[in-house]
């Protein structure tokens, strides 16, 4: 790729940022924050990497998500919530920079199904990108990744109206090995993270939409990697001038497949 496309890669999201950031309606918001109590849900994740060529990978998500019953904040699973679906294709630069680019698919269940008022679940497209950085500090791995999703949303309520907005998302993640000197084959490992979360869009009445703090441990076994563990968030909610925090706990595998005459595993081939 030229220098060119990559300087186009670059910007696109900033240009599109200004539009969107621009097109914002005022909405009145109470002086009064309203914190709603913590809630807990349970997600769990597949993760493909197709490694084709040196440059080339085909990149995949794909979620189970559930959350607490509406009469107990406590159970994590009580009802359905998301499946959640994430496609791209990645270009890598430079052993330290990728881009991602590809659409999410997400049905978005109901709070109350079989509820006539609302849709037991709603279809919300998106189209994402994003931009991944690398770098070693010891024996320690950073990822830089910031990923942008431009979004077709509803909610379920019966006859709803899709609404379109863009999403701005920047996680740094450390991986910390515990029993090697770096990530490799037969690794256990440390891997918090933070993440942020901004939305720009006509009906967004606060640009923060969420701060995720979640730290995992994992280990890697050949091509697979297994990893979890606990997840806070906190953000608006889509009434204005109320918040929520949720409690999650992750589940995940991920597994990488290089069809290379030989494989030549990098740090990044772990990443999530």
């Amino acid at each position: 790729m030229s220098v060119k496309l990559l300087k186009s890669l670059l910007i696109i999201p900033v240009l599109i940022f200004v539009f969107s950031f621009a097109q914002a309606q005022n909405i009145t918001v109470p002086q009064e924050k309203i914190g709603l109590p913590a809630t807990t849900e349970n997600w769990n994740g597949l993760y493909l990497k197709l490694r084709f060529n040196d440059k080339w990978w085909w990149y995949q998500e794909n979620h189970y998500r559930r959350r607490s019953s509406a009469d107990n904040r406590f159970d994590f699973v009580g009802r359905m919530s998301q499946i959640y679906n994430r496609f791209g294709m990645t270009y890598m630069f430079t052993d330290n920079f990728e881009v991602t680019f590809g659409p999410t698919l997400v049905w978005n269940f109901a709070p109350e199904r079989g509820n006539p008022e609302y849709v037991d679940s709603v279809l919300e497209p998106r189209f994402w990108h994003q931009w991944l950085f690398t770098q070693g500090v010891g024996s320690v791995k950073i990822l830089h990744q910031f990923r942008f999703e431009h979004r077709f949303k509803r909610n379920n309520d019966l006859g709803a109206e899709f609404n379109y907005t863009d999403r701005w998302r920047y996680k740094i993640t450390a991986y910390i090995p515990l029993n090697k000197s770096k990530m490799e084959n037969k690794t256990f490992f440390i891997a918090p993270s933070n993440e942020f979360f901004f939305e720009t869009g006509k009906q967004v009445w606060n640009i923060f939409e969420e701060n995720r703090v979640y730290t995992a441990i994992g280990y890697t076994y050949n091509n697979y990697m297994f990893f979890g563990g606990h997840m806070w968030t906190y953000g608006p909610t889509n009434t204005p001038g109320t918040y929520r925090n949720r409690h999650i706990i992750r589940l995940n595998v991920m597994y990488t497949i290089d069809f290379r005459g030989s494989r030549k595993p990098l740090t990044r081939d772990f990443a999530f």
